[in-house]
């Protein structure tokens, strides 16, 4: 193809942009871009852009914000601005009538090698489920979600320690690199999409669902590598939660310590000023930060000087 695609893009957090960027530095032909409505957000309830959004503003990139992608008005719009090819980067499902327009298909960037951890978080479970690699997959969007012809991936190593902010920020960019070489694979028509049902067994996939608050929660009976890699898979956000002398904690970076306890699974060790750490079934679990119930964040010398055992 020797013009360049009418391009869509739909996307709204940060996650996004680095994708969304990569298409304007490519001199890709981004026509618009279709990101979620501004919502109240902090103390005052302003209303808050998108990340996305802010970003096509600042780049005089047409924007559009439906609340029902099923709305007639919005499938006009999309209809008007003609697109060969949409993209999608973290947005919402989209109804069939709008990711079958475009001729060249709507290609989405998904955070795990497909098939394997189809679902919303696909970053929080591989760090959770102590997977050594995961990595990023363009696929075409079909009926059920995640389960489109693989286009192209792309593999990154994890890490002993990488949290999934961590891997969320290294995915942002090895998912735009890979964005670009599809696109251009597309145009050139020098790829070959691949079901996905020959993949892999079905019975053996991962899935990556939501997380809701019951997965944040700390079995300090599972084996100590399991509870370090749920801190880590839950790490910035929302964070693997606890119970420590009665008060709800909030974990987000330790380390093991592969020494059997003497002590009762989920005893609360410290020598008061330079370490803490909870027992588990096969070693102990230090604290490098915690949050306490009610107050923030802070590393864990910082929080033994005000510690006291009840």
């Amino acid at each position: 193809m020797d013009k360049k695609p009418r391009i869509i893009f739909m996307g709204t957090p940060a996650f996004a942009v680095a994708s969304l960027s990569a298409l304007l530095e490519a001199k890709m032909n981004v026509v618009a871009v279709v990101t979620a409505p501004d919502k109240p957000a902090g103390r005052g309830l302003q209303l808050q852009e998108s990340a996305v959004k802010q970003f096509a503003l600042q780049h005089q990139i047409k924007v559009l914000q439906p609340e029902k992608l099923k709305s007639p008005e919005f499938l006009k719009s999309i209809q008007d601005l003609a697109p060969d090819l949409q993209i999608v980067v973290a947005f919402r499902m989209l109804p069939e009538i709008i990711w079958s327009l475009p001729p060249m298909g709507t290609l989405n960037v998904h955070g795990s090698l497909l098939p394997q951890y189809r679902g919303a978080a696909p970053i929080n479970w591989a760090i959770i489920n102590g997977e050594k690699e995961t990595g990023v997959t363009t696929f075409q969007l079909q009926h059920a979600i995640d389960t489109g012809a693989i286009l192209l991936q792309d593999k990154i190593a994890i890490t002993e320690n990488m949290t999934a902010g961590e891997l969320h920020d290294t995915m942002m960019v090895v998912g735009a690199n890979l964005l670009i070489k599809t696109v251009n694979a597309l145009m050139n028509k020098s790829i070959q999409a691949i079901p996905q049902d020959t993949a892999v067994d079905e019975n053996l996939l991962k899935h990556a669902p939501k997380i809701f608050s019951k997965d944040s929660e700390i079995n300090w009976q599972q084996r100590v590598q399991a509870i370090h890699n749920l801190v880590r898979g839950l790490a910035p956000f929302p964070g693997a939660t606890s119970k420590i002398d009665g008060k709800m904690v909030k974990l987000f970076s330790t380390y093991i310590q592969l020494e059997k306890p003497t002590e009762p699974i989920g005893s609360f060790l410290t020598d008061g000023k330079t370490y803490a750490k909870i027992a588990c079934s096969n070693g102990y679990l230090g604290l490098n930060d915690i949050q306490w119930e009610g107050k923030k964040r802070m590393p864990i010398v910082d929080f033994l000087r005000g510690y006291r055992k009840v």
